[in-house]
């Protein structure tokens, strides 16, 4: 995962959107690492605006990805078509974020494709026991989804709750079942 201070970066954002199993998705990245994914919106041009939006809303300039970001579509490509991939390959840049963010979003990358943790269980692994709302808060600005896995963060009871993404916990349960995650949604005994 990239810190974000490596000078030989450039700071130009550029964006590509792209076909998948589930709807046309958005890629924003900065030199070799991605600032930004995209889910399906209604529409292409809601997808792109979307992207867009942390950027002021001004368009970033699109472009054809070079080979590092071209194989990070193609894998998440390949993942969303059913080849579970954890994607941890694909380098991220989470410059400017707050650190507890980056924290969450660290815990959250290295939940294992059908697997999932509670908010709580994330909390603890950070080493804040009691923050589940705040790790939630988190999740919910997530700039990174799927490629940043908020989706295999569920509540306490294994039930889906605010998934922010478009289409809600619709595609939260989506994604879950196109890893063949067992027992999300049903509630547990204890």
């Amino acid at each position: 995962m990239s810190s974000g201070t490596e000078s030989t970066r450039t700071d130009t954002v550029v964006a590509a959107l792209f076909d998948t199993a589930i709807g046309l998705c958005a890629i924003a990245w900065r030199g070799e690492s991605v600032v930004r994914f995209q889910l399906p919106e209604a529409s292409e041009e809601e997808t792109l605006a979307r992207i867009t939006r942390p950027f002021g809303g001004a368009p970033v300039a699109e472009s054809h990805p070079g080979a590092v970001i071209t194989e990070a579509i193609a894998g998440v490509r390949a993942h969303l078509e059913g080849a579970v991939d954890p994607l941890r390959w694909i380098d991220v840049d989470l410059r400017g974020l707050p650190e507890f963010h980056r924290a969450v979003y660290a815990v959250t990358r290295d939940i294992d494709p059908g697997s999932t943790l509670s908010y709580g269980e994330v909390a603890t692994r950070l080493g804040a026991p009691g923050s589940a709302q705040a790790v939630g808060q988190a999740l919910g600005r997530n700039p990174i989804p799927l490629i940043i896995p908020c989706h295999r963060v569920l509540a306490a009871d294994h039930t889906l709750h605010g998934f922010s993404a478009p289409g809600g916990i619709g595609t939260k349960a989506r994604l879950l079942d196109i890893e063949r995650t067992p027992g999300f949604g049903e509630p547990t005994l204890f």
